[in-house]
Order: structure tokens, then C-alpha cells, then sequence
């Protein structure tokens, strides 16, 4: 959420914002509710000092026809003050509904486009393997060396379901705990288990709601699960005031995350790339209100990301995020891409995102700066690891013979190099 003051003295560019963005809004109409909404106010609480006025009037009044004539007068203040409350209350619903749906406005540096078509490749790591075989999927190779089961998945969870076993958990295992000991042990972020039903308050926070409801599953208590330990994360301190000397707050969050994938039928039908249920690690901060700490995090962020990409030898390109694949939050975007033998492309694993206090000023976390303002903290956020940088690991390390050799980093917690097929 932005503050009203300054939109209200940047329409303009927030109109553009939300033409970059795609996101339909008038930001004129809400201009016009909040105008309303300060005449409303203004004359309620004129009007309720009116009527206390009257209320001593009528206790000093000695004459009775003095006393019913100011006694109507306070009817009428009563009835008039009344309407006006209701009609507040209209016009209060009506711009909180629009002010939850204006856009943040993208960074100069984030390139104009309509959506992921446009996003622009900034860098490449690794080599592509070269494969004297046509490499197979890592939905074959899962099922012939018996890692994942998508038959009995579907049995018991429905469509997308699957089992991880034998050296598939394992490697799921693996790999969260090599992660937890890189942020951790090395880097000091606080490790975090966090819930996965989260309450509406959290989730419009973060920006998820009210827009994308439809990719949520929603429990019969009006709590929703959630799609990513972003949004419990930061919910964590909402409606708090931190202190300064705390900031900033590194997060490493571990949860399972549910998707509905509404907006994805017929994509990525098959595999573990896009499932309804799996687990990540996201990387959440909390830092001061100043644009150079916030591009600071997020370049650390991203560094954070890629270095997991490179201790598990896996090629792949990061891209800058163009205007119209951008949230409605987000200031700036970049997505890591894995390199997908199979599907001979590169295919996103990681989303790194700031959005300066767009989430903390709608879930109410604050500090005191040095002056002893109260500000809103920036957060930012990225993902830490999925299990679609293990299948994209799984595919790079692939042999003729359909064995796997792994990834030196998660080889030591399974006790094995090379998985292959008893």
C-alpha cells in the first residue's frame, strides 16, 4: 500500500505505474473517495462537537421552552450526524477497496514489457552439459530408480499428487539441510519453521489478496494456506514497532506451500515442476526505510541464491523482471532460471523481489529512526530453495546408464555420489 498524501501528489505517475504493471484501476475515482472521505470526516467531527456544545447548553438551560428547543436542535444534529457516519462508512469500504489494489511503482532500472516475454537476461553461469544420449526427463528418471511414485500420488492427493522415497526423500533431506547450515551457520539469518494457515490479515498484507484469491486454498474458518513462507514470515511482526538497533532481520523460513495453479491449466501437467504441495526455503528481510538498503538486500539476496545454484553445479541465467511480469508490490524482480536438459531451456526457480514499504505499511511493522520518527521498515524476499532446483540437478547430473551423480554439497548427507538403479 502507498500513502495516500503521496498519491494524491503523484497520480500521474501512478497511473503509469499501473499501465506498466497491467493492473486496471482509476486513480481518479480514488482521488475523488478520498476527498469525500476528509469532507465526511470533517464535518462528523464538527457536528459531534456541535452536539457536545449543545448537550452543556442544555444542562445550564433553566427554561423549559429553551430546553426543547435545544433538544430538537440535537435531534436534528443526532439524524443529520447519523446519515453522514453511514455514508462514511460507504465511502470508507469503497477507497480501502481501491487503495488495496494500487500498484507500487516499478524501478527505473526494470525494463517496459507486457509480461515474462519481456524480461531481460543479464548474466549466464555454468556450461550446458553435453549429453551423448538424448537426455530423459526427471519424471523418468525418478520412476526408474524408484525416487518418486506419481501413480499412488494421484491415488491419494488428486491431480499433481506424487510420494518423494527412498533417495528422492532423501534428497529433499539433503538438500534443505545444506541449505539451513549456508544461511545459518555462514551467513546468520534466523531459521524459521513457520504456519502454513494463515489468516486474511497476512495475506492482504503481503499483497496476495485481494487479487489472486482463486489460487489459494482456502480453509471452512475463512484462513487461507499459504502459497509461500513469505507471507507468514512476514506477518511475524505485523502491527509491531521493531527496534531499530534489530534491523536488518534476516529470515530463513522453511514451510510447506500449497497452489492452487489456477491460472496454469494445461502447463507443466507433468513432474514435480508444478505441483500443488511442496516445500521451500524463502529468504525474508526486514531492513530500514532507504532505497539503497533495499538495493542492497536484494543484490545480496540474489547473490545468496546463486551461490546455491553453483555449489550444486546447475547452469543457469538471471533475468531482470520487465514491468509487466511484476506484482502488484513489487519494485523490482529478478528471476534465476535453471537449465532443463529435457526441455532444452531454462525454466525459473528462484523469484527476488523489494518492495520498499509497500508490505509493512499494510501489515503495520514500524521502528523509530534516530530522530525518533516512526517509519515503515522495507522488506524484501527471495526464495532460498525448491525442490525445482533439485530436479533441474537431477537432469544436469543424469548418465547414459540412468544413474545420477550428485552434487558434491548434498553428496556428504546421503552418504552416496551416484545414485543408481539396484
Amino acid at each position: 500500500m502507498l500513502d495516500i498524501k503521496f498519491i494524491r501528489e503523484n497520480k500521474d505517475l501512478i497511473k503509469e505505474a499501473a499501465k506498466k504493471k497491467s493492473i486496471r484501476i482509476d486513480i481518479d475515482e480514488l482521488i475523488g473517495f478520498d476527498e469525500r472521505r476528509k469532507t465526511l470526516i470533517a464535518s462528523v467531527d464538527k457536528k459531534r462537537n456541535e452536539q457536545n456544545e449543545v448537550t452543556k447548553r442544555i444542562s445550564f438551560a433553566k427554561d423549559q421552552n429553551e430546553r426543547n428547543f435545544l433538544i430538537a436542535d440535537m435531534q436534528k444534529l443526532k439524524i443529520e450526524m447519523q446519515k453522514e457516519e453511514e455514508e462514511l462508512k460507504e465511502v470508507i469500504k469503497a477507497w480501502q477497496i481501491i487503495m488495496l489494489r494500487v500498484p507500487n511503482i516499478p524501478d527505473m532500472s526494470v525494463p517496459d514489457g507486457k509480461g515474462e516475454e519481456d524480461n531481460k537476461e543479464i548474466r549466464k553461469w555454468g556450461d550446458i552439459p553435453k549429453f551423448d544420449f538424448d537426455p530423459k526427463s526427471h519424471v523418468e528418471i525418478m520412476k526408474n530408480l524408484d525416487m518418486v511414485d506419481f501413480e499412488r500420488g494421484a491415488k491419494v492427493a488428486g491431480f499433481r499428487g506424487y510420494f518423494m522415497k527412498n533417495e528422492g526423500a532423501l534428497l529433499n533431506f539433503a538438500l534443505w539441510q545444506y541449505t539451513i547450515d549456508k544461511f545459518v551457520t555462514k551467513k546468520g539469518f534466523i531459521p524459521m519453521i513457520v504456519p502454513s494457515m494463515v489468516c486474511r490479515e497476512a495475506f492482504v498484507g503481503t499483497g496476495y489478496l485481494p487479487q489472486g484469491e482463486e489460487d489459494l486454498y482456502k480453509t471452512q474458518d475463512d484462513d487461507f494456506l499459504s502459497g509461500t513462507a513469505e507471507v507468514p514470515t512476514m506477518g511475524y511482526h505485523m502491527n509491531e514497532i521493531i527496534d531499530k538497533k534489530s534491523l536488518p532481520i534476516k529470515f530463513i523460513s522453511f514451510s510447506p506451500c500449497f497452489r492452487r495453479e489456477a491460472g496454469s491449466h494445461g502447463k507443466d501437467t507433468k513432474g514435480l515442476f508444478r505441483v500443488h504441495e511442496f516445500f521451500k526455503l524463502e529468504q525474508v528481510v526486514l531492513c530500514e526505510a532507504n532505497h539503497e538498503e533495499s538495493v542492497k538486500y536484494h543484490e545480496e539476496l540474489l547473490k545468496n541464491a546463486e551461490e546455491i545454484m553453483q555449489d550444486l553445479d546447475i547452469p543457469y541465467r538471471v533475468v531482470i523482471c520487465s514491468s509487466g511480469d511484476l506484482g502488484l508490490g513489487q519494485v523490482k524482480k529478478y528471476d534465476i532460471e535453471a537449465w532443463m536438459p529435457s526441455e532444452k531451456k531454462y525454466k525459473e526457480t528462484h523469484s527476488c523481489s523489494y518492495f520498499h514499504d509497500f508490505q509493512t505499511r499494510r501489515l503495520n511493522i514500524r521502528y523509530k529512526d534516530d530522530d525518533g520518527k516512526m517509519k515503515y521498515a522495507h522488506s524484501l524476499n527471495n526464495t532460498a530453495i525448491t525442490s525445482r532446483a533439485l530436479i533441474s540437478a537431477i537432469e544436469n547430473g543424469q548418465q547414459k546408464d540412468g544413474s545420477i551423480i550428485i552434487p558434491d554439497v548434498l553428496a556428504k548427507y546421503i552418504g552416496k555420489k551416484l545414485i543408481k538403479k539396484s
